[in-house]
């Protein structure tokens, strides 16, 4: 059976003076995971402490399911919580601290072995049951912390940045495993990190946040191929971004349009969908394609870098500065004049703002 949906509606939080949440809405389905995924201080880990009672809101309310959460003392949330250090307690054993929740909701003796071990043996952690957190390595911590959180059956699963303390293989590994425990038992969780690979990995939808708001909230595909403005498209690796202004409507949909100082491109609507009279385009840096000065953008090579299946250039251009890549097999000298042309299947038209990189149109 799945765990309760979870809904946050009209948060706002201060610490003191600082206002670090401001109307925020969060509606996450039954069984779901999602992740908040943000720089330091956009308000992802408050989110997270609200929902677990570690603070109160300034105003709104959190329910799980049928149950208002919003005043209610963390110990009567019934959340499982997996934090970044671990919070192991450091003089009991592994299997001690996995029966730690069960025997504090009252659970027998040898009930709560039994229910440890088996959760343990899920974890791949039975064989170290008997040793101190002290001699574990950080992923067997991590693992005892996942089991510890999962004993209990909880309604609602919360990560606070959980892989961040481990290696990069060992990440991989972990979040697979997070992931699979979190389907098998159909949990709602709520996963914090700052990690856009990690988070997307993971995750049926991505909550992006800053400034203690939710920019955009989606699917990891929706947020990679169409984010919502230029702060998700640059938060999600569309490092060129560029104003336009349409100057020519064609048939079936091509549209020519200008950028700052005078460059032009064809835009279609078969790619982009509708093209605003005003607007900006947000290409990754494979979405920028050097070659012949007579396509595209003109630009001027300036620094390479050899990327292994590419070389990535970074360029100037009467648009402003562009990073794009070219093929191997010709690599290009700094000084050289080249033409960047707009790959659809890395690109994104998105709405007009001051984004203050390009000239006025």
């Amino acid at each position: 059976m799945s765990s309760p949906s979870l809904s946050l509606r009209g948060i706002s939080a201060h610490y003191g003076q600082t206002h670090v949440l401001d109307d925020l809405n969060l509606e996450i389905g039954s069984g779901e995971l999602i992740s908040l995924l943000g720089a330091s201080g956009c308000g992802k880990t408050t989110t997270l402490r609200l929902i677990a009672g570690f603070l109160q809101p300034s105003s709104g309310t959190i329910r799980l399911g049928a149950n208002e959460l919003t005043t209610l003392p963390p110990h009567r949330r019934d959340i499982g919580l997996v934090f970044q250090n671990y919070a192991l307690l450091p003089h009991l054993s592994v299997l001690d601290n996995v029966c730690f929740g069960l025997k504090q909701r009252g659970i027998a003796a040898a009930e709560r072995k039994k229910r440890a071990m088996e959760m343990l043996e899920i974890v791949g952690m039975a064989h170290l049951s008997a040793r101190l957190p002290a001699v574990l390595s950080g992923g067997q911590k991590q693992r005892v912390a996942l089991a510890r959180a999962l004993v209990i059956d909880p309604p609602l699963l919360m990560f606070d940045e959980p892989l961040s303390n481990l290696d990069a293989k060992l990440r991989v590994d972990m979040r697979v495993q997070i992931r699979r425990l979190q389907m098998a038992g159909r949990r709602t969780a709520v996963y914090v990190t700052h990690d856009q690979e990690e988070a997307f990995s993971i995750s049926d939808r991505v909550a992006i946040m800053d400034a203690g708001r939710v920019v955009q909230f989606d699917t990891p595909e929706t947020l990679y191929r169409r984010p919502a403005n230029a702060f998700v498209a640059r938060f999600v690796g569309f490092d060129n971004i560029l104003a336009f202004r349409v100057v020519g409507r064609g048939p079936e949909g091509a549209t020519e349009v200008e950028y700052g100082g005078g460059a032009r491109s064809l835009l279609h609507a078969a790619d982009y969908g509708e093209i605003p009279d005003r607007g900006l385009i947000a290409a990754r840096p494979e979405g920028l394609v050097a070659g012949s000065v007579e396509a595209g953008i003109a630009a001027t090579i300036g620094v390479r870098t050899f990327l292994g299946r590419s070389y990535q250039y970074h360029c100037e251009s009467p648009a402003g500065r562009l990073i794009a890549l070219g093929p191997t097999e010709a690599p290009l000298e700094a000084g050289t004049t080249v033409g960047l042309s707009i790959n659809p299947l890395a690109a994104a038209v998105l709405p007009y703002e001051d984004i203050g990189a390009s000239k006025e149109q």
